[in-house]
């Protein structure tokens, strides 16, 4: 292993200890996060730690080539026992605290996907059952089916769409909402320059196209004017505009850095008033956003359907 590559593990593992020192103790992977190597350096990170002091996510599907992209989906109902194999073994792990389908395959009734995971879980070798960017009519489906602990969804200040039906619909079912994306891809994190700006255009994220990426990075400048009088960090309102949502949504942190998890976790103790959140929510209106937040991507048989 290069020296780069022993030095992110390190930091990686460094900040997973940090989380777990702070109370943290939701840890969210996937087996398709770098080939396998993000549930390994879990299991080596939590060697010594008690098992309940942690709570594994892992989400499963996703087919990756060697170059690093990802070509298609796979959460056929026979396959799954052998991905929850492999993940195992990799997490040196007896069981995971809650395992997911990455998407829904259209191709694939959805009874069918929860239906093998529930027989995981008597089996003991998965304790909960959560599902990723789904619509609410599948998420009712899915939980008739077996109980469906959590739901995760993108949700920023550039994408409160789970507000219209998936935020009411869990809520009404009990299930809780795990947020990603809380500063939007970077777009609500750290000083936008014109460097920046120019580097950053292109990619697969509408936002940041060529012809969107002025827009939004003087949105996140008007929400940055905020923060600066509020005295805090860009990312840290993201954060604690999210925390104001209700506590049965779970924002999460994606970094390798100590430094970046404690200043995200800082934002736990904000406060903030329904005049700061009225005025944090204008600063951004939804009607000025330019592109979406994520590709429109759907899978059926495996295969990815643009819409």
């Amino acid at each position: 292993m290069s020296n780069a590559n022993e030095t992110v593990k390190a930091a990686s593992i460094a900040a997973i200890h940090a989380a777990l020192e702070s109370g943290v103790n939701h840890l969210n992977t996937g087996d398709f996060y770098d080939a396998g190597r993000s549930e390994m350096l879990i299991g080596e990170a939590v060697k010594g730690h008690k098992r309940e002091q942690y709570f594994i996510s892992l989400k499963f599907g996703a087919l990756g080539a060697p170059n690093g992209s990802l070509y298609g989906l796979d959460v056929s109902p026979h396959h799954m026992k052998n991905y929850l194999t492999y993940s195992l073994k990799r997490l040196n792990l007896d069981y995971v605290d809650l395992y997911q389908p990455a998407r829904i395959d259209l191709g694939i009734p959805v009874e069918e996907t929860i239906g093998a995971i529930s027989e995981l879980v008597q089996a003991g070798y998965v304790k909960h059952i959560g599902v990723t960017q789904v619509d609410a009519e599948t998420l009712r489906r899915a939980h008739a089916t077996h109980p469906i602990r959590l739901v995760e969804a993108e949700y920023s200040l550039f994408n409160r769409s789970i507000e219209i039906d998936i935020l009411p619909t869990a809520r009404e079912l009990g299930i809780g909402v795990v947020a990603f994306g809380a500063v939007a891809h970077g777009l609500l994190a750290g000083d936008w320059t014109e460097k920046r700006i120019q580097q950053s255009k292109g990619g697969f994220v509408p936002l940041f196209f060529e012809e969107n990426i002025e827009k939004n990075v003087a949105l996140a400048k008007k929400l940055g004017e905020i923060a600066a009088k509020k005295q805090m960090t860009l990312s840290q309102l993201a954060f604690a505009w999210m925390l104001s949502k209700r506590e049965d949504i779970i924002p999460l942190i994606g970094t390798v850095s100590p430094a970046h998890l404690q200043e995200a976790l800082q934002s736990l103790d904000i406060r903030l008033t329904e005049d700061d959140i009225k005025e944090i929510e204008n600063a951004i209106p939804e009607h000025e956003i330019a592109g979406a937040s994520f590709p429109n991507m759907q899978f059926r048989n495996g295969k990815v359907v643009l819409g």
